[in-house]
């Protein structure tokens, strides 16, 4: 109990002992004007007994709160050599935060870590995601390397989705499997053929030319990655801040950055084919560095109706040529752009349509493929398992060194289903 509080109880015995002697004043012989003034004093001593109460309330609820404060700030400092985690009992079960903090502020060096603490950073770590300095087989830890902690795997997932449109499930159809063996995706285009009008008593026509016409389209698995982030003992060990948010922040944006780009612009030699390249011409600009608003309804209607009502229609340029689209004006002098409402979640679009920001694509230029519209849903996205993160201590000791690999591909399923504006030559 904190002195404060002590003293607000002490006051509180008071009031309660006064009020009690007033009432036992109040008998059948007292003055009616002496019961009153006494029952007076003893209301307006319950309300102050009650006013105490809520300032005690108050301040248990402050000295909770601190002390949760301080505990989470305990979790979250580096552990000081011989020293134990602040905040916590040595009775409480330890946390895969708590112990990869150690091991990285202790050097890296898993030897530093009890059995116990070992078994909890195995326990809480990305399965097969362990690097090795020496060799490709041998114990755990010792051989140079560490497995990391799945909130840090996470933080990394989490960058990568912000980073770039093309690797969001929610813009293209995105697979995910725990191999990298090659995949095979059927596709068809069935928008140009229709049904006949049938004769009464006729026999069906089986002359095969209404037959489906089937392909096929390979999503393999393109490995990715981050070359080492280098980061000092010295930095693990006295650094106040979440180490393992900003690892990942910076892991993410990485793999991110590579990831958007390939399944934008990738060639699909060794390569994922992007969006970007293997989407089909939907028109031509007449200037080398400019666009109109007659040339952006020509690629709208490029694209057949039925993948134009899908549910992840949408264009896509960067944003610099976002800006110069900003300026565009029909016929009337309204803007083809329309500004959504941020305070409702309600997106810009553009010609009614939704619009995804991709810094990859081209700015204006002559011979540019500047703007994309179409299914995106039609753009497979094949992901293969987690990024794959490690520790490596040994090869920049006392330093530490820590990276990250992704696997992925991408395809265009239908090349009739995204088209894109290209800019003249000249």
């Amino acid at each position: 109990m904190s002195n404060r509080i002590k003293e607000l109880r002490e006051k509180q015995a008071i009031i309660v002992t006064e009020a009690r002697e007033r009432l036992d004043q109040i008998g059948g012989e007292t003055d009616e004007t002496r019961a009153k003034e006494l029952e007076t004093q003893h209301d307006k001593a319950m309300a102050e007994h009650d006013r105490l109460e809520k300032l005690i309330e108050r301040e248990e609820q402050l000295i909770a709160a601190e002390k949760r404060q301080e505990e989470l700030r305990a979790r979250q400092r580096p552990i000081p050599p011989g020293g134990e985690a602040r905040g916590q009992d040595a009775d409480d079960n330890l946390e895969y935060r708590e112990v990869f903090h150690k091991f990285l502020s202790r050097g890296g060096d898993p030897g530093e870590l009890s059995a116990e603490e070992r078994g909890v950073l195995r326990a809480g770590s990305v399965p097969n995601a362990e690097f090795r300095a020496q060799s490709t087989t041998g114990g755990g830890g010792s051989a140079g390397g560490y497995t990391v902690p799945v909130e840090l795997a996470d933080e990394i997932i989490k960058s990568m989705k912000a980073w770039g449109p093309m690797y969001d499930e929610d813009i293209c159809t995105v697979f995910n499997t725990a191999s990298g063996v090659p995949m095979k995706i059927p596709t068809v285009d069935d928008t140009a053929v229709t049904a006949t009008a049938r004769t009464e008593g006729a026999a069906l026509t089986d002359t095969g030319d209404k037959d489906v016409t089937f392909g096929q389209k390979s999503l393999d698995a393109y490995v990715f990655d981050t070359h080492f982030v280098r980061f000092s003992f010295e930095l693990a060990q006295d650094s106040m801040f979440n180490v393992e948010t900003l690892l990942g922040s910076l892991l993410g944006e990485r793999l991110g950055r590579i990831a958007n780009s390939q399944l934008s612009v990738g060639t699909g030699t060794s390569a994922p084919n992007g969006v970007v390249n293997a989407s089909s011409l939907g028109r031509t600009s007449v200037a080398a560095s400019a666009i109109t608003g007659d040339e952006i309804i020509d690629l709208v209607h490029s694209v057949d109706p039925a993948y134009r009502q899908s549910p992840k229609v949408r264009f896509m340029f960067n944003d610099l040529t976002l800006a110069a689209i900003r300026k565009l004006k029909d016929g009337q002098g309204n803007y083809l752009w329309q500004m959504g409402d941020v305070s409702k979640s309600q997106p810009g679009t553009l010609l009614g349509y939704r619009y995804s920001i991709n810094q990859a694509m081209d700015s204006l230029a002559a011979a540019k493929k500047i703007m994309l519209f179409g299914d995106f849903g039609k753009y497979f996205v094949r992901k293969v398992g987690a990024p794959a993160i490690g520790v490596l201590r040994e090869r920049f000791w006392p330093d530490l060194g820590i990276a990250g690999l992704v696997r992925f591909d991408g395809e265009l399923g239908d090349t009739a289903a995204v088209k894109h504006l290209i800019t003249a030559a000249s």
